[in-house]
C-alpha cells in the first residue's frame, strides 16, 4: 500500500518503531532512507511547525515520496494552526503521520484534514501514574497519586504529554465499566484532556474531578 496525504495515530514515543515497521513492510519507506524523517517531540510548538512546512516543501532524494513520522505528545493551538497551512497545501510527494496520544483533542480543522491509522494495540510504557492502581484506590489516595502529573505545572511548565497519556491510559480502562459511573468519569477524562493543553487551566482541579468521579474498578 502506498501511502500519502496526512495521518493520525492514537500512540505515544513507543508506537514509532511499530508505525516505521509497518511502513517498512508495506514497502513505503525504509528506515535509514534519507526521504525518511522520524521524530520524537516533548512538545510541538510554532517553530516546530513551521520548521516542518519547510522540510515539507524540499524534494525528495533518495526517490519520488518523503515521509514524516513525529511523535507528538501535546500541540498548542497556535502550532496547530500553523499546521493547518501544511495541511491545506499537501505536497503531492509527501506523506504526513502524526502520533498522539489524544487524536481526539486536536483542532477539528486537523482531524477533517487527515486519515485515522490504527496500530495494534502496544504496552504504555512508564506512566507516572498506573491507571490501574489509581482506579482501584480511593478518591483520597487518588489525588495524592496525581501529584506527580501537576507538581512542577507553576514552576516548570506542566508535562501535558504524560498527563494525556494517563488519560488515554484511563479511558482504555472503561471499556470495562458498566452503569450510571462510567459517564460521569468519562466525562472528566474528556474534560481534564480538553483543557490540558491549556496554559491558563487549572490542570490540578481537572484531574482531581477525575480522582472523584472515576469509578472504583
Amino acid at each position: 500500500m502506498l501511502y500519502s496525504g496526512a495521518y493520525l495515530v492514537n500512540g505515544n514515543e513507543q508506537s514509532l518503531n511499530a508505525l516505521l515497521d509497518r511502513l517498512e513492510k508495506e514497502d513505503v519507506i525504509a528506515r535509514g532512507n534519507p526521504d525518511l524523517f522520524a521524530r520524537a517531540y516533548r512538545s510541538f510548538g510554532v517553530a516546530e511547525a513551521e520548521e516542518l512546512r519547510a522540510r515539507v516543501r524540499t524534494k525528495p532524494v533518495a526517490g519520488d515520496k518523503r515521509v514524516f513520522v513525529l511523535v507528538v505528545p501535546t500541540m498548542t493551538t497556535e502550532a496547530q494552526n500553523a499546521l493547518l497551512k501544511t495541511l491545506e497545501e499537501p505536497a503531492a510527494d509527501a506523506a504526513l503521520f502524526l502520533i498522539t496520544p489524544s487524536p481526539d483533542t486536536l483542532l477539528p480543522t486537523i482531524r477533517s484534514r487527515a486519515q485515522r491509522l490504527v496500530l495494534p494495540t502496544l504496552p504504555e510504557g512508564e506512566l507516572l501514574v498506573d491507571a490501574d492502581d489509581f482506579l482501584a484506590a480511593s478518591p483520597e489516595k487518588r489525588i495524592t497519586m496525581l501529584k506527580p502529573l501537576y507538581e512542577h505545572d507553576e514552576e516548570d511548565g506542566r508535562d501535558t504529554g504524560s498527563v494525556l497519556a494517563f488519560l488515554a491510559a484511563l479511558e482504555r480502562r472503561f471499556e470495562r465499566v458498566k452503569g450510571e459511573g462510567k459517564a460521569a468519569g468519562l466525562h472528566a477524562i474528556y474534560r481534564a484532556r480538553k483543557y490540558a493543553t491549556d496554559k491558563g487551566s487549572l490542570l490540578k482541579s481537572l484531574l482531581e474531578q477525575v480522582a472523584l468521579l472515576a469509578p472504583t474498578l
